[in-house]
């Protein structure tokens, strides 16, 4: 009877991983064979696609593909698009694809606001949250953001070093900071305060040691960035097979003690959202009126409950948390990085910054650099080259079918296109692997905005780019004012891996001040 169902099984999984893709691609019932295959084998299995995820920068390598076919077929249902054309068709306030599964795979029993995939309730949840987001109300807060800032600086005035003398490289034991890990703890230390009006101490601590509490009431400490980064990598490698996605977790739990880490720390990230929410809530409970996300969650301006459920308001805890840190942190990295690299770039807008500041700012206010035009420039350009979000977003087209680049393409398929393709497209971007923020200046600067979409674009855009703004604006003005960094050496390099957010390694940097001179 074993050996019956053994082979039963042996035949069925045949069937349906072998034969079945096989007919299906001869058959080809929604035309996609007339697109070039990424891989050989792309339109008969998802697995070449989940191999580029595996590796670790797809994008690019989508990207230096599309400089030969405008459209790639990357799976038996998938279309990964180039031309920059195809923005508004896909993600264009009148385009009629909606989320793919992609957001439906990943959401658990409440989406938040980037994992709805229904317009009326992306509706619903963008109008309840659209006036925490609001310019208005950040401005309101930068106060929390300064707050933050100063204790960074605080903590960066210890570790100054004595200026580098020149054509000399740093000691290393002058590399006193890990700009990566300090501009993480800055952003997740200011949306736990703007959302949640919680002090982490993380900056203090110089840790990101924080608490993960599991249903059951069992509370333990863990790493935030470490959770943080685990459930990127987890899912990422696997979620573009949507039909086996639940299987390959399984799967990999099983069979690799990597991926069963990763999984674990995927619950412990569960667990830091429960933890501060429940935290908030208990706040929110005993009459406590604190100006945050949270408040803006659970009423209106007027005091009328918006009566979220609670497995909702998790959800959008645990965007806010999670992107509203980590990708303002990878952004605030990174363009340190190219001003580093681009040292005219630097003084072009350190001169720029010192012309508005004040010797005694110690932080940089909002209102006086907020309209810098080459400090934007900078910010735009650092987005251009490496944008945080760097994977496709994928689409799904409707049931009837849509047409993209003037041809029509069935219903219910997959399509996407990755932001790195459209800012590396030599036809919009000359020049574009240079850090030029120039082009971001005057009218070439507006006529590139339409193909500027580090936030994505249409009614998905990013609903949180005006608080990435206006922390990375204070955060790098600040930086750029108060102290010189170096890198290790002129030719050091960013190390990159492409997850859900674009993953980046400690970028070690020696600093000091600049005026007056560190003690």
């Amino acid at each position: 009877m074993y050996t019956e169902v053994l082979q039963a099984l042996v035949l069925y999984s045949f069937i349906y991983f072998l034969v079945t893709p096989v007919i299906n691609y001869f058959r080809d019932p929604k035309g996609l064979r007339r697109y070039p295959n990424f891989y050989a084998l792309s339109g008969i299995t998802d697995l070449p696609y989940l191999y580029e995820a595996w590796k670790g920068f797809r994008s690019r390598n989508l990207t230096e593909a599309h400089k030969k076919h405008p459209v790639l077929r990357v799976g038996p249902n998938s279309l990964s698009y180039g031309d920059p054309r195809a923005i508004k068709d896909i993600y264009g306030h009148g385009t009629t694809c909606i989320k793919d599964r992609f957001y439906s795979e990943l959401s658990g029993s409440h989406p938040h606001l980037a994992d709805a995939v229904d317009k009326d309730n992306h509706a619903r949840k963008r109008k309840v949250l659209s006036s925490a987001y609001a310019l208005k109300n950040l401005e309101g807060w930068e106060f929390k953001v300064a707050d933050i800032t100063v204790r960074l600086v605080k903590v960066f005035d210890e570790r100054c070093t004595v200026p580098l003398s020149p054509n000399k490289l740093p000691k290393k034991e002058d590399m006193t900071i890990d700009y990566r890990m300090w501009t993480h703890l800055y952003t997740i230390s200011a949306m736990a305060n703007i959302g949640l009006s919680e002090d982490l101490g993380l900056i203090s601590q110089a840790s990101d040691r924080v608490l993960s509490e599991s249903r059951d009431g069992t509370v333990k400490e863990v790493s935030f960035r470490q959770c943080l980064s685990a459930m990127g990598h987890a899912t990422y490698d696997f979620v573009w097979a949507y039909d086996w996605y639940p299987t390959l977790v399984r799967v990999s739990k099983l069979l690799s003690p990597k991926y069963r880490q990763l999984w674990h720390l995927n619950d412990d990230w569960n667990g830091i959202i429960f933890n501060r929410g429940t935290t908030r809530l208990r706040k929110h409970r005993a009459g406590e009126k604190l100006d945050d996300f949270f408040s803006a969650m659970m009423e209106d301006k007027n005091g009328t409950p918006h009566n979220l459920e609670w497995g909702e308001i998790l959800a959008e805890i645990s965007i806010m948390m999670n992107a509203g840190s980590d990708t303002t942190a990878i952004s605030l990295n990174n363009v340190m990085f190219f001003l580093l690299k681009n040292p005219h770039c630097m003084e072009k807008l350190r001169e720029e910054i010192d012309a508005v500041l004040d010797d005694d700012d110690i932080v940089a206010p909002y209102p006086k650099v907020k309209h810098l035009p080459y400090l934007r420039a900078c910010l735009d350009e650092n987005l251009r080259m490496l944008p945080p979000v760097i994977m496709a977003l994928p689409r799904r087209t409707p049931p009837e079918g849509t047409t993209i680049l003037g041809e029509y393409v069935a219903g219910d398929t997959s399509v996407s296109m990755t932001a790195y393709a459209v800012h590396h497209n030599e036809s919009i971007f000359k020049d574009h692997n240079v850090y030029r923020p120039e082009r971001w200046l005057g009218e070439e600067g507006k006529s590139l905005q339409p193909y500027f979409i580090p936030f994505s674009t249409g009614a998905r855009g990013c609903i949180g780019r005006n608080i990435s703004y206006l922390e990375q604006t204070v955060l790098l003005a600040t930086m750029v004012h108060r102290y010189d960094f170096a890198l290790p050496s002129p030719d050091w390099e960013l190390v990159i891996r492409e997850t859900a957010n674009l993953n980046i390694e400690p970028m070690p940097l020696k600093i000091w001040r600049r005026v007056p001179e560190c003690a």
